[in-house]
């Protein structure tokens, strides 16, 4: 059985920051998007994807819809074609399964075993939902893909630790957690880096504040994730207020040293992500302040990105054990309409002949005709469905189904591929 379930988008693999940005969707744009698809090229199961790192439009139809999908995607966005089609891929099927399984799972994250992919597939996933756009297909293959990443975490160290210069800066903040509840973190800087720094932020920690030199950018930000934005001009106010400091500029001179701060009173994390640095080293000499550097927190996520390598071989064997049952599911199930027409036709036959001879014989006799040939048609279709499930395996299940069809003259009823 041919799988419909295709797959198109970009990744940072070979897409600029600029044009992922451009590309990117939130909550209502995702949803609006999805209702284009079913109204506009009649797609009833979607979903769409998209981080800082890749957009991705995973569907399922008889027919390829890279080109009808692309324009849609422009009409949106208001851009043309010919600026974004060279940067998109698109896979297929098999590929298609095993691309999800690989993007969910951390496989082709920008920093391997990602550990917030996941939590962005299951929003993506959720808004589909949300829309009428899941059907049995995709909540199957959802579902298959959770259990696989379940499987990472209880059985390999691939998910252990924080992997990626972002990650191991929010991981850092657990420091002064302990001693504010709700930490006031102000994030100085929204290119690529700070971006990546509020993705892993997003999902534990509301009170944020960005600044940026470009106050457009960090504005359009605040606005679409609900945080506050901060006044470049204001800094010292901004970091004296703040719990936690997080700089990701590239600045010609530190933008932070000890004169603002000797006069702190209270405990400070800073976290400086800069090259060159933005903060001096002689900001530790103040009481209760502590300083993280970018070569420090690298040499952190280098050890976890080590252990992470060494896990992929049972990564990969998770994967591919899990992609094939969900390949196994998905192809009986492309044969079980026509069993239930085979169950359906024998049941017929069955009840036409007893219905024959029925009013000749007292009711006792009646009823044991009647368990008699039902259990006859049991062990009849037994063998059928058992050469069907075996031929789905072998990727031989259309010419079984054909012949059945033709031998009980089943009805031509179109077997959904998904």
């Amino acid at each position: 059985m041919e799988l419909q379930f295709r797959c198109i988008g970009i990744s940072y693999v070979d897409t600029p920051l600029i044009l992922r940005e451009k590309l990117a969707f939130q909550e209502l744009s995702t949803k609006t998007f999805l209702k284009k698809l079913k109204e506009v090229l009649g797609v009833s199961e979607a979903m769409v994807l998209s981080t800082c790192n890749r957009t991705e439009i995973y569907y399922s139809s008889e027919r390829v819809l890279s080109q009808d999908v692309l324009r849609v995607v422009c009409a949106e966005k208001g851009l043309s074609s010919t600026e974004i089609a060279d940067y998109f891929h698109t896979s297929e099927g098999v590929a298609a399964i095993e691309h999800l399984f690989r993007v969910s799972l951390g496989v082709e994250s920008k920093v391997l075993g990602d550990i917030q992919i996941i939590n962005q597939v299951k929003r993506a996933y959720q808004w589909s939902s949300d829309e009428g756009m899941a059907g049995s297909f995709l909540h199957r293959l959802m579902h298959t893909v959770f259990f696989a990443n379940k499987r990472v975490v209880q059985e390999t160290s691939f998910r252990d630790g924080a992997g990626s210069v972002a990650s191991v800066a929010v991981s850092l903040i657990a420091t002064i957690s302990n001693l504010v509840r709700d930490p006031k973190i102000l994030l100085i800087g929204t290119g690529e880096i700070g971006q990546n720094v509020l993705e892993n932020l997003q999902d534990s920690y509301t009170d944020i504040t960005l600044i940026n030199r470009n106050k457009e950018r960090a504005r359009a930000l605040a606005e679409a994730n609900g945080y506050r934005l901060g006044d470049f001009e204001a800094l010292n106010e901004e970091i004296n207020a703040a719990d936690v400091v997080i700089t990701a500029v590239a600045p010609e001179r530190p933008i932070i040293g000890f004169e603002q701060l000797r006069t702190s009173l209270t405990q400070k994390l800073f976290i400086d992500l800069s090259v060159p640095r933005a903060i001096q080293e002689s900001v530790e000499l103040v009481p209760g302040v502590m300083l993280y550097n970018i070569d420090e927190i690298e040499e952190r996520a280098s050890e976890v990105l080590n252990v992470r390598q060494q896990a992929m071989e049972g990564v990969l064997e998770i994967l591919d054990e899990t992609v094939n049952e969900f390949l196994t599911w998905s192809q009986e199930a492309a044969v079980s309409p026509t069993i239930k027409l085979l169950k359906e036709k024998l049941e017929q036959i069955r009840q036409d002949e007893l219905a024959r001879y029925v009013n000749k014989l007292p009711q006792k006799e009646i009823e044991l005709l009647d368990t008699v040939t039902k259990n006859m048609i049991q062990k009849v279709i037994k063998l059928p469905v058992l050469e069907l499930k075996a031929a789905c395996k072998r990727g031989e299940s259309d010419t079984l189904v054909d012949v059945l069809h033709d031998i009980f003259n089943l009805e031509r009823t179109a077997t959904k591929k998904s």
